[in-house]
């Protein structure tokens, strides 16, 4: 499906300035915000769409190149891409408080997010691209992916300081993490500026991970690839992902599949289409044929006297799984008559003969191709 205009998405005209662009992407974001529709894929999806349009027209130089050049103008510019990082535009709408903070103001929550005021980061969402074969596509397959991401630092247990100092409380958001702004008839919740919403300051960082209380490491993970999963499919491994500062829960990863195509086999949905070629004989005739299937079973098919070229044979119960099932879809073969190019003399007079038994038209009416 075709992305649509990053103006139509926010609802602005190309001249809409920052501050307007700011205001309709806020607007959109608090009213498709995830927390705010659980469970509602549709709001996730046009939560994502508004936040995607807002990374580029937010930015002057994304939105200069988006401006002249359209979609193909920021593809190469390192986005727009939507992760957990995609967020920091939502809180930065909102001056660094983000959305349980704008709505607990609202109701009652005093900006606190389930009691407590330090904020619990999240690690960023990590992508794998991984390509498998046709054949595993259909029929499912375990691998081992290698990749990198951010870890606990082992040198000071993820606490960000150097081993043997200690955290000083930050002074100016009294541990809490965050600060409180009066906006009008309500208060609004920000994540402390100093401490970036830990509570806590350090003095002597860890010489290892600067202070940040994570390192990048390798990492091995085994994925499943179920049977029937297509082209362009995600799989989602929970907490794979990048582990966050302070204790925070890790991020996601995401495998996205690319399929090889089959020299043999084309896949339509659940069904499996192929062709073979049969002999004139056995199409005018009529025969038995054997059929390999993509798992290399010989299937039997009964050729009826006749049979013209592109008929279509069904096998069923063949075909590709449906995702989380035993169910199958089918396997369809296209039959093409292969005319012989290359005939002896006798083979040549053998069909002269045929063709005056068979009385043959030399002026045929044409037909419609639906007809063929």
């Amino acid at each position: 499906m075709s992305k649509r205009d990053y103006y139509e998405v926010l609802g602005v005209d190309k001249s809409a300035s920052s501050p307007e662009i700011k205001k309709a992407y806020r607007k959109l974001a608090i009213k498709f915000h995830p927390d705010k529709n659980e469970g509602d894929a549709s709001a996730e999806a046009k939560f994502k769409e508004a936040t995607e349009a807002y990374e580029v027209l937010s930015d002057d130089k994304k939105k200069q190149a988006y401006d002249q050049y359209g979609f193909a103008g920021v593809d190469g510019m390192g986005g727009p891409s939507f992760n957990a990082n995609a967020f920091h535009g939502f809180e930065d709408i909102f001056g660094g408080g983000g959305f349980e903070d704008i709505f607990g103001s609202f109701f009652g929550g005093g900006g606190q997010r389930r009691g407590h005021g330090r904020q619990q980061q999240r690690g960023s969402d990590l992508r794998y691209d991984m390509k498998i074969t046709f054949h595993d596509s259909v029929f499912g397959t375990k691998k081992e992916i290698k990749y990198r991401k951010d870890v606990s630092c082992d040198a000071c247990g993820g606490s960000g300081a150097k081993p043997g100092s200690n955290k000083k409380t930050c002074s100016t958001c009294g541990g809490q993490g965050q600060v409180r702004r009066n906006s009008g008839f309500f208060s609004v919740a920000q994540t402390c500026p100093t401490c970036g919403g830990a509570g806590s300051v350090i003095e002597d960082p860890c010489n290892v991970c600067h202070g940040r209380g994570i390192e990048e490491k390798a990492q091995k993970v085994n994925v499943t690839i179920p049977a029937g999963i297509s082209h362009g499919k995600r799989i989602r491994l929970n907490q794979k992902g990048d582990s966050a500062p302070q204790g925070g829960v890790p991020g996601d990863l995401y495998v996205y599949i690319s399929v090889e195509s089959h020299k043999t086999f084309e896949r339509d949905g659940n069904d499996l289409y192929c062709a073979i070629p049969v002999t004139f004989t056995q199409a005018a005739l009529g025969s038995d044929i054997f059929v390999k299937t993509l798992d290399d079973k010989k299937i039997k098919l009964k050729i009826s006297p006749g049979t013209q070229s592109g008929k279509l044979l069904r096998i069923k119960g063949e075909g590709v799984f449906y995702l989380n099932t035993s169910r199958r879809g089918d396997m369809y073969v296209k039959l093409i008559v292969d005319v012989p190019t290359k005939l002896n003399s006798k083979e040549k007079k053998l069909l002269k003969d045929f063709a005056e038994l068979h009385g043959e038209d030399d002026n045929p009416e044409p037909r419609s191709l639906h007809s063929l």
